[in-house]
């Protein structure tokens, strides 16, 4: 769609069904290519509840949090790197071979974790994954954006990010449905080969994108691929469209210093509009990160257990809600991002995460203020097996266990966990003697309280803000706030903050809650979205409804101010700046 952003409304998902009915070719295409969507939610979402049961196979990640957050964050590592390769890739060898390698990726990263030794083997096969999902994560975008019919692009681009969270809920079902499996983690995260498996084959029976063709002076292949996406008597009316596009395109490149990088980031950032619309697009990225979203997303079964739940398969089953949220979220966005407007719908959404995440953090520390006590009566028994700092003289309680400095567990009352119970040394021997004492619970993350469903609550209200809100908006704002010459080059500088930032939070979210706690981590999560609130409030504009060239004359106006909204017609003589207040 040139001249706005590719954002779906009703009647494009209405002529969507009708032209897939009569073109299913389309749906082959979308299909195949979303794929890669899919695996890139499934990826990201799985790590979440396989983390449990790698934790409980090996002992040294029971003691070292360091390397459980390494476990999950070396595939957001591995993303930074693919989504730039992949940038390299998809322009020079196209948008098939890059969707085909990254599904290569996708195949050995899920072999070497199935079958993996140790935990420095499944880090390896994190990173074999995160470089497809950086590579998925720009391609297939950009594939079925470039293979669609025009009038229909905003709906079909729309379905790569329904089923990103797709692909995240589909990975919580599996791990729920692995956890009575011999093998359970490598089945959850060997499982992940299939789907690449089946876009590997699918994407060998596909073209190259039409526009990528067309740039390459392959142009007999393009009209070929063209006749197939179109009727018979648009095809040649989409050859000169895309012809003109294209050759405006190259133009533009050529003006900017089309093969340097660096003379592309000179100009870039000597244009007062460039600059603008970047620190906006920064913002909004980095943003969507510390608001603390993939605490939830990669460690929902881990914060469940911190809320009191001591089961792995129930702390899977009730992520599974918030993993559900988030999907509904994408696509309560889809109806709301346009009649809202971008900037209001951020700033909701970011008032929402505020009093969500104060909720979250009051909950974990009333649940510590309550803990049961440690009994010498209950840990008597385990003699041999009792946590080293425990002293019978000094009164603690299971929160002061779970903090104790050569990692310990609490093994509840037998038939009521609120009640006095005892703390053990934290290994698999005294996880299985506690379990077989009259069936009682270990807990070695979180300690039972009568909270924890509050806990829940809060949680599932905090994704139903974030989700079609911060969620989702932070994305379209950078793909209309970029002047066209600049976009490529842009976004790339904003992906690039939103991955590193996601590495960031991802690598100290259980460190936190060693060092801080849980109500504490919570609560600077909190305060860092407070910030966020003001700073989005002071330098991101609303975009909605405007065309690329009026977004471009708002951000070179004298007075522009983001907290003002641009009005591209000029009613009076007067108002030549187009700004008035909401």
């Amino acid at each position: 769609m040139e001249g706005g952003a590719s954002v779906a409304d009703n009647a494009e998902f209405k002529e969507c069904l009708r032209l897939i009915w009569s073109q299913p070719y389309i749906l082959r295409l979308v299909f195949s290519a979303g794929i890669g969507g899919l695996l890139f939610g499934y990826d990201t979402g799985v790590i979440s509840g396989a983390l449990l049961f790698i934790r409980d196979d090996f002992v040294e990640l029971q003691k070292n949090t360091t390397l459980r957050e390494t476990i999950v964050s070396m595939a957001v590592a591995g993303a930074i790197v693919g989504a730039g390769l992949g940038g390299w890739m998809n322009d020079k060898f196209g948008r098939r071979p890059s969707l085909i390698i990254a599904d290569v990726l996708f195949l050995a990263g899920a072999a070497i974790m199935a079958f993996a030794p140790s935990p420095a083997v499944i880090i390896v096969g994190r990173v074999f994954v995160g470089l497809g999902v950086g590579m998925a994560s720009m391609t297939a975008p950009l594939y079925i954006s470039e293979a669609s019919p025009a009038r229909i692009r905003g709906a079909l681009v729309s379905t790569n990010g329904l089923l990103i969270t797709g692909g995240q809920f589909m990975a919580y079902l599996i791990n729920l449905a692995f956890t009575k499996v011999p093998g359970t983690w490598r089945w959850m995260l060997g499982i992940a080969g299939f789907p690449a498996l089946l876009q590997f084959i699918l994407m060998l029976t596909l073209p190259e994108s039409p526009r990528w063709l067309y740039r390459q002076g392959r142009k007999e292949e393009t009209a070929a691929i063209l006749r197939k996406i179109y009727p018979a008597n648009e095809v040649e009316e989409e050859i000169e469209s895309l012809r003109k596009s294209v050759e405006d395109e190259m133009l533009l490149e050529g003006s900017i210093g089309e093969q340097s990088l660096f003379g592309k980031l000179k100009k870039a950032f000597g244009s007062k509009v460039v600059r603008r619309g970047l620190v906006a697009g920064v913002v909004v990225q980095v943003a969507q990160q510390f608001v603390g979203i993939n605490t939830v997303m990669y460690y929902s079964p881990t914060i469940v257990q911190l809320a009191g739940f001591a089961s792995n398969n129930t702390a899977m089953a009730l992520s599974l809600i918030t993993s559900g949220l988030n999907a509904m979220g994408s696509i309560v966005s889809m109806f709301f991002v346009d009649r809202a407007g971008r900037r209001r719908l951020m700033l909701l959404s970011l008032v929402g995460i505020i009093v969500w995440l104060a909720v979250l953090g009051g909950t974990f520390l009333e649940a510590a203020h309550d803990a049961p006590p440690i009994s010498d009566m209950e840990t008597r028994p385990f003699a041999n097996q009792t946590c080293p700092e425990y002293n019978p003289k000094v009164r603690w309680s299971c929160m002061d266990c779970l903090r104790a400095a050569s990692t310990c567990g609490f093994c509840a009352h037998q038939g009521n966990t609120l009640l006095p119970g005892a703390c053990l040394a934290l290994n698999n021997e005294t996880r299985g003697m506690c379990h077989a004492d009259h069936d009682r619970e270990f807990y070695s993350e979180g300690c039972p309280n009568n909270y924890g469903w509050l806990a829940l609550l809060a949680l599932g209200a905090y994704i139903v803000s974030y989700s079609p809100g911060m969620g989702t908006v932070p994305w379209i704002v950078n793909s209309e706030i970029y002047p066209l010459r600049f976009r490529g080059v842009c976004g790339g500088i904003a992906a690039v903050a939103n991955w590193v930032s996601n590495l960031i939070v991802t690598q100290t979210f259980l460190t936190l809650t060693k060092v801080l706690g849980s109500a504490a981590t919570f609560l600077l999560f909190c305060g860092v979205s407070f910030l966020a609130l003001i700073v989005v409030f002071l330098t991101v504009p609303e975009t909605k409804g405007l065309q690329f060239e009026e977004v471009e004359k708002m951000l070179e106006s004298k007075d522009y101010k983001p907290w003002k909204r641009y009005h591209p017609e000029v009613p009076t003589k007067g108002r030549e700046t187009g700004l008035y207040m909401p």
